[in-house]
C-alpha cells in the first residue's frame, strides 16, 4: 500500500512539475536576430484580413511616402475570417440584432448598443464610399448590396418585446423607416419562406428595415489590397509567417518572418507594428512581451452554416431575418436566415451552429489554445471557465447535433425546407477575449479591443464582434490611439474629407443623418430614406443590467 501511495505521489509530483514548467516556459525560444535593414521601415502590419488592409489604406492616404510592409501567412489575402464564406456577411447596424437591445427590469428597452453599432456602420459606409470615389474599391455591387434586415419572433410575449423595441428604436433618426407588423400577409410579403407552410394559428411578429445590407468583406479586402499595391512604398508579402517580435532599445521592433515558400527566415526593423491577424493576434501579442498583453487569454469558437443555392429560393429570399436565442442559450446562438450574394451568385444561409475547436484560425493548429496558456493568464482562464459553464455546456450540445437536429431548427424559420437542398459548411474561427479586468475581475468579453504598448510602438486587435462590419471605425480608433498628435494635427484635413461627420453625433441630428446617408447611398448605390427633420431622438436609459463580472453576454452577437 505504501509503495502504491509513493508511486501515485511521484506521478502527481511529476505532473505538477511538468505543469509548472509548461506555464513558466518562455514565450519565445531562441535568440533575437539582427534586422536586415539599418533604417527602419515605417509600419509592419501582420495579417492579410480586412483589419490590416483597412489600416494600411488609411496610412497610404494619410502618409503616402511611408514605407509599409504587410505579412500574411497564407498565399492570398482575405482567406480567414474576412472570406465571404467564413462569416454571415451582415452589415451589422443594430436593425435586427435583438441581443443589442435588452429589456430592462422596468420593462423599457435599452438601445445603447444598437445606437453604437449603427453609428459605427455609418463610419464604414463613409469610408467605403470615399474609397469607391478614389478608385480603391470596385463597383459597389461587387461588395455591398441592399438587403433588408428583419427581426422575427414567435409568441405573444416576444411580439410585445419586439413592439417595444421598434418603438424605442424608431424614435431615433438612425432607425427611421423601420416597419413593424404581426400581419401574416405582410410578413409573407417581406420574406415568403418564413410564412409558407406555417400553421395559421402561430403568432408571428417582425420588423423590417429596408436600409439593411449584405456585405462581402473578402471582396472589400481584395479590392483595398489591389489599391494598396499601386503605391510603390507598399509591400505585400504572402506566404510569410511572423514568428518573432523583439523591441530594440530605440523603441523600434525587429520582426522575424519565415518565408514559407523559400523555407527561410528574415528580420525587418519597423517603427510601428500592428497585429491584425484575427485569432492569431493573441499569440503574437504574447510574443511581443509587452506588459499590456499579459492579462489576456482567448476562447476559440468555430461556426457552421447550412447553405443552399437553389435559384427558385435563393433568387427570391431577399432579406436577412434574425431571430432570438432560446431561453437559457447564449446570444451567440441567435438563429438567422440570410440572403447572401457572393461573387455575383445568390445563396440562402441559415445558422449559426457552434463548433468546438482549439484552433485560433481556420487554417491554424489544434495546439493554438494550449500554447496560449501561461502563468500570467491561466488563473483568469480557469475562473472564466467556471463562471461560464452554461456556454461550455451549450458548445457541448452543439457538438452533438445531428442533421435531423439542424433540420428541425431550420424548419422554425423555413417550414418547407428540404434537407437535401442544403449543405453544411464550416465558417471561420473566432477567438473571444478573456481578460483580468481591473474593475470586473476575470471576464469573458465578446467585443473587440485594441491593445497597445505604453509607448504606442505596437498595437493589436483582439476579439471578434462585431468585427468586419465596423473595421473602418476600429482602424480609425487605432490611429487615434497610437498616432494622436497626427490625427489632431496634420492628418485632420484628410480625415475630415473621409468623414464629414467624424466629430458630430449622427444620432441626434436628422438633418446630418440625411446629408451623410444621401452621400453614401449615392456612392454605394444603396436605398435612402429621408428622415423628417423634426424627429427628435430620445435618450436611451443607462444599462443597469450589465453584469459586474464573469460573462459580458450583453456584448455578444451571432457568429
Amino acid at each position: 500500500m505504501k509503495k502504491a501511495l509513493k508511486i501515485i505521489g511521484g506521478v502527481v509530483a511529476v505532473c505538477l512539475v511538468a505543469a509548472a514548467a509548461f506555464l513558466l516556459r518562455p514565450v519565445s525560444w531562441g535568440g533575437h536576430p539582427e534586422a536586415e535593414n539599418e533604417e527602419p521601415v515605417d509600419v509592419v502590419l501582420i495579417g492579410g484580413g480586412i483589419m490590416s488592409v483597412t489600416l494600411a489604406t488609411y496610412l497610404q492616404e494619410l502618409e503616402p511616402t511611408w514605407d509599409v510592409h504587410l505579412y500574411e501567412r497564407l498565399d492570398q489575402v482575405a482567406e480567414e475570417s474576412s472570406n465571404g464564406w467564413n462569416n454571415a456577411g451582415t452589415g451589422h447596424s443594430g436593425y435586427a440584432e435583438m441581443n443589442y437591445t435588452p429589456e430592462m427590469p422596468d420593462g423599457s428597452i435599452n438601445i445603447d448598443k444598437a445606437l453604437k453599432t449603427v453609428s459605427d456602420f455609418e463610419v464604414s459606409r463613409q469610408f467605403w464610399a470615399h474609397e469607391v470615389e478614389l478608385g480603391n474599391l470596385p463597383e459597389p455591387s461587387t461588395f455591398i448590396n441592399p438587403t433588408p434586415h428583419m427581426a422575427v419572433v414567435f409568441g405573444e410575449k416576444r411580439i410585445e418585446f419586439l413592439r417595444k423595441r421598434w418603438e424605442a428604436l424608431t424614435a431615433n433618426p438612425m432607425f427611421y423607416g423601420m416597419e413593424f407588423s404581426t400581419d401574416p400577409k405582410q410578413i409573407a410579403d417581406w420574406a415568403p419562406i418564413l410564412m409558407d407552410g406555417r400553421a395559421p394559428a402561430e403568432k408571428v411578429g417582425a420588423t423590417f428595415m429596408p436600409l439593411g445590407t449584405d456585405v462581402n468583406y473578402g471582396a472589400i479586402t481584395r479590392g483595398l489590397a489591389d489599391g494598396l499595391r499601386r503605391n510603390p512604398r507598399f509591400h505585400m508579402h504572402l506566404s510569410n509567417e511572423v514568428r518573432g517580435l523583439h523591441q530594440n532599445a530605440d523603441k523600434t521592433w525587429n520582426v522575424t518572418v519565415h518565408d514559407l515558400a523559400a523555407n527561410e527566415d528574415h528580420t525587418i526593423k519597423s517603427r510601428f507594428v500592428f497585429i491584425g491577424a484575427g485569432g492569431a493576434a493573441l499569440k503574437l501579442l504574447q510574443l511581443s512581451g509587452i506588459p499590456e498583453g499579459k492579462i489576456y487569454g482567448g476562447f476559440p469558437v468555430g461556426g457552421q452554416f447550412l447553405v443552399m443555392d437553389d435559384p427558385k429560393i435563393a433568387d427570391n429570399h431577399k432579406v436577412k431575418a434574425y431571430g432570438m436565442a432560446d431561453e437559457g442559450s447564449p446570444p451567440m446562438s441567435v438563429p438567422h436566415i440570410d440572403a447572401r450574394k457572393i461573387d455575383g451568385k445568390n445563396y440562402v444561409l441559415f445558422g449559426p451552429f457552434a463548433l468546438q475547436s482549439t484552433k485560433f484560425l481556420k487554417n491554424g493548429s489544434w495546439w493554438d489554445l494550449f500554447s496560449s496558456v501561461y502563468d500570467t493568464n491561466v488563473g483568469t482562464m480557469l475562473k472564466v471557465g467556471a463562471d461560464n459553464f452554461s456556454l461550455v455546456s451549450y458548445l457541448a450540445d452543439q457538438a452533438a447535433l445531428t442533421d435531423e437536429d439542424r433540420q428541425k431548427q431550420l424548419a422554425q424559420y423555413f417550414p418547407k425546407a428540404t434537407r437535401k437542398d442544403w449543405k453544411l459548411i464550416t465558417a471561420g474561427q473566432r477567438v473571444q477575449i478573456i481578460k483580468n479586468d481591473p474593475e470586473k475581475g476575470a471576464i469573458l468579453q465578446f467585443g473587440t479591443e485594441i491593445v497597445s504598448a505604453k509607448d504606442a510602438s505596437i498595437a493589436a486587435l483582439l476579439g471578434a464582434s462585431p468585427g468586419a462590419s465596423t473595421s473602418p471605425s476600429i482602424a480609425y480608433n487605432v490611429l487615434k490611439k497610437v498616432f494622436p498628435d497626427q490625427v489632431a494635427g496634420r492628418w485632420k484635413g484628410k480625415l475630415d474629407a473621409i468623414y464629414p461627420a467624424q466629430d458630430q453625433v449622427l444620432n441626434d441630428d436628422p438633418a446630418l443623418v440625411n446629408r451623410i446617408r444621401k452621400t453614401t447611398s449615392d456612392a454605394l448605390k444603396l436605398p435612402y430614406i429621408m428622415v423628417p427633420e423634426d424627429l427628435k431622438a430620445t435618450k436611451a436609459p443607462a444599462n443597469d443590467n450589465a453584469p459586474a463580472s464573469g460573462n459580458l453576454n450583453s456584448e455578444m452577437q451571432a457568429l
